[in-house]
């Protein structure tokens, strides 16, 4: 029998994807689980297989079929193992997620980063469109990335490899969750521009936004970009300052993989254009011209589907 099916597994804090994808890349079937946090998150393996086994049974599949399993988990993943070595928002340490999975079932298992299987998805199937050096930003709750480079993904050393929310950009910035200050994700990511905006309220400051926090009671990137939109200078002039840290660390990284495109996803690429042509001004500012001649930048297509699609792309580049 043929092994014509592919299982992609995007495990979160929250819940897990899960995904039946056909070695041409088409979507079988795409579900989610609970992501279930007690005793260390020792039953999530378990909880990804039973969940898959059932699936499998419903479509009438058979497990022979199936090439194998690819696996995007949080955290540090050490590349030849398949170990977490650490996930802080599931309790892992030192966790054998590629031994339990493939002890329960019994198919071939390959585990990488959750950043790092997006991008071989959005290069697979998305906005990627299969270049061989890309490198994928994902503007979320932190700042994550991915690298792909002579079509290979970038794990690294210790699997720290593209953790690019962890640049250094202001020597004595914000407090970062890495223990550090100043890191990328304390300005980029959706919690560090939030916090600046918060920052300009208690000074008095945005008043545009203000206004719109007094209507919600709350504020997100939308409500920011949205009052930069209306005028408010302090938003924008916040906005702009996020934009040129963010394209100058692209740069950096751009004059040392070369990429043929950047993609841009996470919860803050919402903003579309708004976002993605102030930063790719400040990158051509910063940049080699001959790097910047080699490089589009394009919005992240696959959304939460990035990952399975991932994941199912890490058993073909295997096999």
């Amino acid at each position: 029998m043929d092994k014509d099916i592919l299982i992609g597994v995007d495990i979160g804090g929250t819940t897990v994807k899960n995904a039946i994808i056909s070695i041409q890349g088409e979507m079988i079937d795409k579900w989610e689980i609970p992501t279930v946090l007690k005793n260390g998150g020792k039953s999530v393996p378990q909880d990804i297989w039973n969940s898959i086994e059932k699936k499998l049974s419903e479509l009438s599949i058979s497990k022979d079929r199936c090439l194998g399993m690819g696996v995007g988990a949080p955290g540090f993943i050490e590349p030849g193992t398949g170990k977490v070595a650490i996930a802080v928002n599931i309790g892992w340490k030192d966790f054998a997620l590629k031994d339990i999975l493939r002890d329960l079932s019994g198919l071939q298992v390959y585990v990488d980063n959750d950043a790092n299987i997006a991008a071989l998805g959005e290069n697979w199937k998305g906005a990627g469109n299969q270049v061989n050096n890309m490198l994928a930003v994902t503007l979320g709750t932190g700042v994550g990335g991915g690298i792909i480079a002579n079509g290979q993904v970038i794990s690294g050393a210790n699997g720290t490899g593209a953790e690019i929310g962890h640049i250094t950009v202001e020597k004595n910035g914000a407090s970062c969750n890495c223990g550090r200050k100043g890191c990328l994700e304390t300005v980029a990511s959706a919690t560090g521009i939030v916090r600046q905006a918060e920052e300009l309220l208690a000074e008095g400051k945005a008043l545009k936004l203000k206004e719109k926090k007094n209507q919600i009671n709350r504020i997100t990137t939308k409500e920011i970009f949205e009052a930069a939109a209306d005028g408010d200078q302090d938003a924008m002039h916040l906005l702009d300052r996020t934009f040129d840290i963010l394209g100058f660390s692209l740069a950096n990284i751009a004059v040392i993989i070369n990429p043929a495109k950047i993609v841009i996803g996470g919860g803050v690429s919402k903003a579309g254009d708004a976002l993605l042509l102030p930063v790719k001004r400040a990158f051509e500012t910063y940049t080699l011209p001959r790097t910047n001649e080699a490089c589009e930048f394009v919005l992240a297509a696959l959304g939460n589907d990035a990952g399975v699609y991932g994941g199912a792309y890490l058993v073909l580049q295997n096999n």
